[in-house]
């Protein structure tokens, strides 16, 4: 037998856990002018401008970092019903970045955005409903917005998807189904799918047992410094 073959056959450890969400930012290119252009804006009641001011704050981008002001500019653009100043307020409020964390306030302002096609909200309202934080634990609610925020190409519900059919939460426990959705998210980089798929492979569970497609996988888990993924990878370069 193969090291590899025996190495997998003794290895069981999955990534089962959801992902805490990691604030999204988008960096732009600025100088004084942009920037006093878009404080301009924002004050004549732009929703646009008011989010990328908002966003500005956040990361102290030609401003100085001010999660305060960052609320106050996402609550303007929110109470038009703009759906990215809702998202951001709902991260705010989750990784409580100058409030006290609320989850529960940011489940409303995900729900929100999450109505209104936000593919990142449907995602971390799955998640907060998956994890019983913020709302009553419900995996077939949690199901039915990471299928939202999947049928939109987003990766991390691509992948929770993927976790919940192998696992049986909330639907019955389908490990080829599981497959499928690991395969969509690992494509994508999905870390975590790529090395849960890696396992499912190697255990031939949802598909044809295959040592080398699971070795591959693990590897590319490995390569964006998945812990678990670079003890399986370096025990088996020893």
């Amino acid at each position: 037998m193969s090291n590899i073959k025996k190495f997998f056959l003794i290895f069981s450890i999955y990534v089962i856990s959801h992902s805490i969400y990691a604030q999204e930012i988008r960096t732009l290119n600025m100088n004084n002018a942009l920037i006093e252009e878009i404080k301009n804006m924002a004050q004549q009641e732009d929703t646009d401008a008011q989010v990328k001011l908002g966003l500005f704050y956040i990361q102290g981008l030609g401003v100085p970092q001010d999660y305060i002001l960052a609320r106050q500019w996402f609550e303007k653009a929110a109470k038009q019903g703009n759906r990215d100043a809702e998202y951001n307020l709902g991260v705010i409020y989750e990784n409580g970045n100058g409030i006290p964390q609320n989850y529960k306030l940011a489940a409303e302002w995900y729900q929100k955005a999450a109505e209104k096609g936000r593919s990142n909200a449907q995602y971390n309202l799955g998640n907060l409903y998956a994890n019983g934080v913020g709302v009553a634990q419900d995996y077939k609610i949690a199901k039915q917005w990471f299928e939202k925020a999947a049928e939109q190409g987003n990766a991390d519900g691509e992948y929770s998807l993927g976790v919940m059919y192998e696992y049986g939460d909330g639907t019955a426990q389908d490990y080829k189904i599981a497959v499928e959705w690991y395969q969509k998210a690992a494509t994508q980089g999905n870390v975590n799918a790529q090395f849960n798929l890696g396992i499912l492979y190697a255990k031939g569970l949802g598909v044809s047992k295959n040592y080398e497609i699971a070795k591959q996988w693990i590897e590319k888990a490995a390569e964006q410094g998945h812990e678990n993924a670079k003890i399986i990878i370096t025990q088996l370069a020893s």
